[in-house]
């Protein structure tokens, strides 16, 4: 990468690259999904769930994946080894929420490191750490 290249990706990052929800500035594309047979699974308090056509359908009233999903379709994937799987996440997951960064491309890595790593930060719960300060009396 020349140092114009180097310059222009450096002024095009984010001051907050983690609050992202895709990262496209290098050949490897990235998004950040969210696995919503969790949230059923962990009994979130965001799920919603309403009565159409026949069909219960379930979503996230915080919004962090933007689409309703058959519960019996959802419930029947889950079942299954694989699972349903993840979907696009549209906001900044929630500490509870089981986030993922999932890449294409990831073979093309191998010829260009990551310019935005810190995209790759994903909430987590309390610290596992405490700050405290120590005075000492004079």
């Amino acid at each position: 990468m020349s140092d114009m290249q180097e310059q222009e990706t450096a002024l095009a990052l984010p001051l907050h690259p983690q609050d992202e929800m895709e990262c496209r500035r290098c050949d490897v594309h990235c998004d950040k999904v969210v696995y919503p047979g969790a949230c059923l699974a962990r009994s979130c308090p965001f799920v919603y769930s309403y009565e159409a056509w026949g069909h219960t359908y379930v979503g996230c009233m915080q919004k962090i994946f933007d689409v309703e999903i058959d519960l019996d379709m959802l419930r029947a994937a889950e079942r299954r080894q694989a699972g349903f799987g993840a979907i696009r996440a549209v906001r900044q997951p929630l500490p509870m929420c089981k986030a993922e960064v999932e890449s294409t491309y990831e073979s093309r890595s191998k010829a260009q490191p990551c310019v935005n790593p810190e995209f790759g930060e994903l909430p987590v719960g309390e610290p596992t750490f405490r700050v405290f300060a120590r005075v000492k009396g004079g």
